[in-house]
């Protein structure tokens, strides 16, 4: 791997981590108004795990990095989490292949990866989950609108999006079976990414600045 795609593995990947960990509780909280409470704990556990093998990750060309830290999430991550959040990474990087990043590259292995999480999941967006923030982001890398703003525009979206689950019926998982019961509370899986998407935007923006 070039030091270039070392640097910026090291660089997004240990803070965005890091993000989820600090809210591990936050989201275990969120799941046991809805789920099975293990959401935060769950997602904990991955990102403890991705950190202890980002070493040997990061030696890795940027398709097989991601595809090593989606297993590494299926391998540790218990319930639905380690394969949803699994094939999101295993998803982009397959589409990735040798290819070397760019914006317009990065939409399309987003989507190709939400596209997994899709065919997991049996789900789609306005159904309560993930995709509910994923999708809205991937609109948003698409469209040459935001501009020179794209990661304030990012951040806003996903905000905005995470809060929009508060009102939603749950359609797919273990929140659904509460029907109605489900809405007024945030979905843990679309916290878990606006938390991680924000915290990537942040990073960019200060290479950006430097």
């Amino acid at each position: 791997m070039t030091e270039a795609r070392r640097i910026q593995i090291q660089a997004l990947v240990p803070p965005t981590l890091n993000v989820i960990i600090a809210h591990a509780e936050e989201l275990t909280r969120l799941d046991r108004a809805i789920g099975d409470g293990d959401h935060g704990i769950n997602m904990k556990r991955g990102a403890e795990k991705i950190l202890q093998e980002l070493p040997a990750i990061c030696d890795k060309p940027a398709d097989e990095a991601l595809k090593s830290m989606g297993m590494a999430l299926v391998m540790s991550v218990g319930g639905a989490s380690g394969p949803l959040f699994g094939s999101l990474l295993m998803g982009m990087g397959q589409s990735l292949g040798a290819r070397a990043i760019n914006k317009d590259i990065l939409a399309e292995c987003f989507s190709a990866g939400i596209e997994a999480v899709k065919k997991r999941g049996r789900s789609d967006v306005a159904q309560k989950t993930m995709l509910d923030v994923l999708v809205p982001a991937l609109e948003v890398l698409k469209s040459n609108a935001a501009g020179s703003n794209l990661y304030a525009k990012l951040k806003e979206t996903v905000a905005a999006c995470e809060t929009r689950t508060i009102g939603m019926k749950a359609l797919k998982g273990r929140a659904s079976y509460l029907g109605e019961r489900s809405i007024g509370h945030m979905d843990p899986g679309a916290r878990s990414c606006g938390l991680a998407i924000r915290e990537i935007c942040n990073v960019l923006e200060a290479a950006k600045n430097e």
